[in-house]
């Protein structure tokens, strides 16, 4: 029910009286036609637009914080489509340090520090010389294990290149990058074979090595998305020297073996013992009782080729000869 104060009424009287008074049609001033002319402009001056783009079509949208899931989600679906249309059943992963360098380069390196000369130089000069001929040499010594990934990458690309074509087994697969990495696909290269590079967007490596095969080069801006596609198809993980991104992806993996997230008799080769029982004690964990002793014998080593690629065909062949149908299923 609507009340009606005296005072309203008169105010709504007086107010009619003066839109009537001067030929107005509201409060706001505005007369009929005004409005009406107004209107038939507007209606004049508007055209067909085109619809704003899909979301899926909008970048500004893609690179947005709540679009991150579907970025996460794109790092999943597309390396996942890709292995599928290349017939790729399994992986070989190989790690290493991104700083090695071939023999080749190591000893060109070293030869030219030796070639130059430094009597004109000062003494800073003489000093930074002496420093960069130390880590020539020290270059030169590490680059052997450039050139041993490389034919274990060989020999494995080989042995694996005879077990047919569909799907394609224990392709060897590296993280994109210089290094240790480069010598891992260059050996599949040389041998004939595919090989996988998952690269990772970094301020220091911003291409992929060219021996990649180029439908199975892959980049990833989440760190975490490149580490499952690391450890989801891969039966061995071999590992050389290497530094901090080395160990992580090491952890990582020894980590989903010891928790069986991965299957244990996944593969974990050390490669190298000179370097790494220098850098690590394995042996102290257990001692310390951080770990116990079946779980450091989730760990084997070799320190040359041939036993390394011997301990790599002895379980494959034991333990993964059935094709995982993971990447079948799709």
């Amino acid at each position: 029910m609507w009340l009606c104060y005296p005072e309203c009424t008169q105010f709504d009287a007086e107010g009619a009286r003066e839109v009537a008074a001067k030929g107005r049609d509201s409060y706001n001033g505005r007369s009929a036609s005004g409005v009406k002319r107004m209107s038939e402009e507007r209606s004049a001056k508007l055209k067909p637009q085109h619809a704003p783009k899909a979301p899926h079509e909008d970048a500004n949208f893609l690179e947005s914080t709540p679009a991150r899931p579907l970025r996460i989600l794109a790092e999943y679906i597309n390396p996942l489509a890709q292995l599928k249309r290349e017939g790729i059943g399994d992986t070989i992963v190989m790690f290493g340090s991104a700083r090695l360098d071939s023999h080749e380069v190591a000893a060109g390196r070293l030869t030219r520090l030796k070639d130059k000369k430094v009597s004109g130089l000062n003494k800073e000069e003489k000093a930074k010389h002496r420093a960069a001929l130390r880590a020539a040499k020290s270059a030169l010594e590490m680059s052997r294990y450039y050139e041993e990934a490389r034919q274990l990458s060989h020999k494995i690309t080989t042995w694996a290149l005879s077990l047919g074509p569909r799907p394609r087994r224990f392709v060897v697969c590296s993280g994109g990058g210089p290094g240790i990495m480069e010598a891992a696909n260059r050996g599949a290269y040389e041998a004939g074979g595919k090989s996988i590079g998952l690269s990772i967007e970094l301020p220091h490596e911003q291409f992929a090595n060219p021996y990649i095969s180029p439908e199975l080069s892959f980049n990833f801006h989440y760190f975490f998305m490149r580490k499952l596609w690391f450890a989801q198809i891969a039966k061995a993980l071999i590992v050389f020297p290497g530094g901090f991104g080395t160990m992580d992806e090491l952890w990582e993996m020894m980590t989903l073996l010891q928790t069986e997230k991965l299957a244990k008799n996944n593969m974990i080769l050390i490669y190298g013992r000179k370097y790494w029982d220098d850098v690590l004690n394995w042996k102290a964990m257990v001692r310390w009782g951080t770990i116990n002793e079946d779980e450091y014998k989730l760990l084997q080593f070799a320190d040359n080729v041939d036993e390394a690629f011997d301990l790599v065909r002895a379980g494959m062949e034991k333990y993964h000869m059935d094709v995982d149908p993971f990447l079948q299923a799709y």
